[in-house]
């Protein structure tokens, strides 16, 4: 990340659930950021391990860095005025770690801004998430504090506090709600999505272990997956009414990304032009999301994997009423692999975005400029600290 001072108003940051695969993303992005570099991390089971140690690939990043245990917080809000938190915790977990640090620092007074990267304040209310997860929701009162849906249609986030969808439902949202917003589209559609092994975390089960999917491709949970529900609740609110999704996830044999086709049908005569167009202007000012010309190539996982980037592509069979988008292809780095952050945040503020009254998220942006790093969902989880009409610091 050539050309970027860090200033001398860098933020607290905060990162919860500090030891898995998410967090160890989180940390290799954050170590570039211009604003968030002041870290403490957060792990119950590894407290005094130097952080290196559980991620050597960052050897040299945080050589003096050690984890911390959640006793450490009180302290960490009574020294900092602002901080920002990430949890990557995983679900069911994250919700009382929130509810708690949050406590803790309204009681310090501290301002937090936070990005829960697990399930748990996805869905709106603690009905929706007890029916999908199966047991009572951690923090209930604290879910309607958050806003959840993936970064480039999200508006605001009027209280800092983001819920970042999951690694499916990203990919098919990026791909279904343009064209549910355009009205191009029937509001039913079915998703085949290939995914890599890290998106099971660490810890190895039958079918998640990678020698049992080296080789091998099979579908699991197919109809009823976990993140068909938040699939349905993102469509529907681009759609205006309700959205039917049949949902077949597939394992496949490689560590990172998603590879999802969804097949759906045209609700008016449209030619591929016409929705190729339209999406591209839907994702004009989103820099990390790729479509391809009418007639291009479908996008290679190899191309987006580890990356910034989603790529969308198109295909169109038959005319009129009659017109199905037989395939319609995304693929993007895994989400619970990787997340994106810092481009987006130097696109939008670096023009004199009203988002900052202080005048520093601009002059970082500036300094910033056009460097990149990092995957697709986490860069702009990041940026959404900034969303809602405040930076870290005004």
């Amino acid at each position: 990340m050539s050309g970027v001072t860090p200033g001398t108003h860098t933020a607290r940051t905060v990162v919860i659930g500090g030891s898995g695969y998410i967090a160890g993303e989180l940390l290799r992005l954050l170590a570039v950021h211009p604003f968030l570099r002041d870290l403490a991390v957060i792990s119950e089971s590894k407290p005094g391990t130097r952080v290196e140690e559980a991620f050597p690939h960052l050897e040299g990043a945080y050589p003096d860095l050690k984890f911390l245990g959640t006793d450490s917080l009180p302290r960490l809000f009574a020294e900092n005025e602002t901080v920002a938190v990430f949890s990557a915790a995983p679900h069911g977990a994250s919700a009382p770690l929130v509810h708690s640090l949050l406590e803790s620092a309204e009681h310090a007074g501290a301002r937090v801004r936070l990005v829960d990267l697990s399930a748990d304040f996805r869905f709106p209310d603690a009905e929706g998430y007890e029916k999908v997860y199966g047991h009572p929701h951690g923090a209930p009162g604290r879910l309607a504090e958050f806003v959840s849906a993936v970064p480039e249609h999200l508006a605001e986030a009027p209280l800092g506090r983001v819920a970042h969808p999951g690694c499916f439902t990203t990919s098919v949202l990026l791909a279904s709600v343009p064209l549910l917003s355009l009205g191009l589209i029937e509001p039913r559609f079915t998703v085949v999505a290939v995914t890599g092994s890290t998106g099971a975390g660490r810890t190895p089960t039958a079918t998640t272990h990678h020698p049992e999917r080296r080789s091998n491709l099979f579908a699991y949970n197919p109809l009823g997956h976990r993140h068909e529900p938040e699939m349905r609740l993102h469509a529907g609110k681009a759609a205006g009414q309700s959205v039917d999704i049949a949902f077949i996830p597939q394992s496949g044999p490689y560590a990172r990304g998603i590879y999802a086709t969804i097949h759906t049908r045209l609700a008016r005569p449209a030619d591929l032009e016409e929705v190729v167009a339209g999406v591209a202007r839907f994702y004009a000012g989103s820099p990390f999301v790729k479509v391809a010309p009418a007639g291009g190539k479908p996008p290679r996982l190899q191309d987006v994997a580890g990356t910034n980037r989603a790529q969308l592509s198109f295909a169109l069979r038959g005319q009129g009423f009659e017109g199905q988008l037989q395939c319609l292809l995304l693929a993007l780095q895994l989400v619970r692999a990787g997340f994106r952050f810092v481009r987006r945040l130097a696109q939008r503020v670096g023009g004199g975005s009203d988002l900052c009254r202080c005048g520093r998220l601009q002059a970082a942006a500036r300094r910033f400029g056009a460097s990149t790093c990092g995957s697709h969902a986490l860069q702009v989880a990041i940026y959404q600290l900034q969303r809602g009409g405040f930076c870290l610091h005004c």
